[in-house]
């Protein structure tokens, strides 16, 4: 489906209303029909994943190829406005004490890839995850969503730009949306996003002019 905005379609976002069988109230972020996301903070995911999948990463981040962040926004009926943008630095994915039930999970749902189980997934650093919250509170703002990477193409799917099982087991029941960046091919970014990872939960993505409330997050860590 073509990207919609407000003036012009731009590339980069795909979209279409969502087609799951509940009709979740109005107000909740399972009642989302539209996403408002503003340009620059566009720019902000595209460049996050561009400049990780080509090896280039800033103090206190760790050194993988894949992105992952926050979305911070605001409800509005059954339209969601993105506000902020927040990369995460750090992946405690290999952390021992941690990493056993996700290396589990992998196991057993994940699609054979190039890249080894014991690298896939994302574990969120607990304080990240604060900074978040803290930033939330000092903008009226909610977490209502994260970002990650799909960067290799597979034959039954060359774009990877829809929710895997994994995604959607991860997701269930987070009250959140899974926005999947299709870095296939990286002079093709595309985001589209799914409720708790449903792929029959998708809600059209709407470009946006900048706005003097969109932020994109400075990350640089002191960690």
């Amino acid at each position: 489906m073509p990207t919609t905005e407000a003036a012009a379609p731009p590339a980069g976002v795909h979209g279409a209303p969502a087609t799951g069988h509940e009709t979740p109230a109005p107000g909740t972020l399972a009642g989302v029909r539209r996403i408002e996301l503003p340009r620059p903070l566009f720019a902000t995911i595209a460049g996050h994943v561009v400049r990780k999948l080509t090896g280039h990463y800033i103090d206190g981040e760790v050194a993988e190829r894949k992105a992952f962040g926050l979305l911070l926004g605001r409800l509005d009926g059954t339209t969601l406005r993105v506000a902020a943008v927040l990369p995460l630095l750090a992946n405690m994915r290999r952390d021992p004490g941690i990493a056993g039930d996700m290396d589990e999970l992998v196991d057993q749902y994940a699609i054979p890839s190039e890249t080894p189980n014991e690298q896939r997934g994302w574990i969120a650093h607990p304080r990240e995850l604060m900074d978040a919250e803290d930033f939330c509170d000092d903008h009226d703002l909610a977490v209502v969503g994260n970002y990650h990477t799909h960067r290799v193409p597979w034959p039954q799917d060359p774009r990877r730009d829809t929710c895997t099982r994994l995604d959607r087991l991860l997701a269930e029941e987070s009250g959140q949306w899974v926005f999947i960046v299709s870095a296939t091919d990286l002079h093709r970014i595309t985001v589209r996003a799914f409720y708790e990872g449903r792929n029959d939960r998708e809600a059209e993505i709407v470009l946006r002019p900048a706005t003097p409330h969109a932020i994109a997050i400075d990350r640089k860590s002191d960690r």
